[in-house]
């Protein structure tokens, strides 16, 4: 019975500490004490100052561990364990640009495995690897909250919405090729590194680039605009039943 409590998962929960490479400088270092002085409790800045140690490392690094720790003044495993429960932190190299395919509920009733499976084909990799040239990682996602535009894909977190098999060869031939790639309702795609830069907490001046809410998700507000709905006022006391029947 020695195999009973084998895991299938045995690269969950750890952090390549053989791949001891770090790009973290004394400017890093100061970022992330900036970062700490955020917060009342410095402790609370320990998600942003991992999205931070990511924008210069690819990955949680093992000096991103230690740096996070002595600037909170806590254990490398507290930094460890928070790292490695939250699937935006990456354990290995991700690349360049990561691409993230929904496949819950919705988006996979509307294709979303195809997508996916299309995209593993297409790069040759599967998901949760990255190319070999270090150009794409691969990521199966979970709900984005992107319902009304399913099936959905991201890269580094921007959605590209109503995608299609074609739409998702073109994406990745773009990506691969180092074309310009504009997100369905957001900015031009950058690098992943620098949107974990701006997750960390150091806008880069595009929050406003580009579009935001879709027809799909305004639609409620212009049938309201049509039928001239309000909102009823803060201090408005409910309508009694026979009102709201009259209505």
């Amino acid at each position: 019975m020695s195999g009973h409590f084998e895991s299938h998962f045995p690269e969950s929960g750890s952090v390549d500490y053989a791949d001891q490479s770090t790009n973290i400088d004394e400017t890093t270092i100061d970022e992330l004490r900036e970062l700490a002085g955020r917060y009342p409790q410095p402790r609370s800045a320990l998600l942003p100052m991992l999205h931070l140690v990511q924008s210069v490392d690819g990955r949680i690094s093992p000096r991103g561990i230690e740096a996070c720790a002595d600037v909170l003044g806590i254990t490398t495993a507290q930094v460890s364990g928070v790292a490695t429960f939250y699937t935006m932190y990456k354990r290995r190299p991700a690349g360049k640009q990561h691409v993230g395919v929904c496949t819950t509920a919705l988006c996979a009733v509307m294709g979303g495995d195809i997508l996916l499976e299309r995209a593993k084909k297409r790069l040759g990799i599967d998901e949760g690897q990255t190319t070999p040239d270090g150009q794409i990682s691969l990521e199966r996602l979970e709900c984005n909250a992107a319902c009304d535009y399913a099936p959905v894909m991201m890269v580094n977190w921007e959605f590209f919405d109503n995608m299609t098999p074609q739409k998702a060869d073109e994406l990745l031939d773009k990506l691969l090729a180092d074309e310009e790639v504009v997100s369905s309702r957001g900015a031009v795609i950058t690098t992943w590194k620098e949107a974990e830069r701006v997750l960390a907490g150091f806008p880069d001046g595009r929050a406003d680039e580009g579009p935001s809410a879709g027809p799909a998700s305004l639609a409620g507000v212009e049938i309201a605009r049509e039928k001239n709905w309000k909102a009823p006022a803060a201090d408005a006391k409910p309508a009694a039943p026979e009102q709201e029947a009259a209505q």
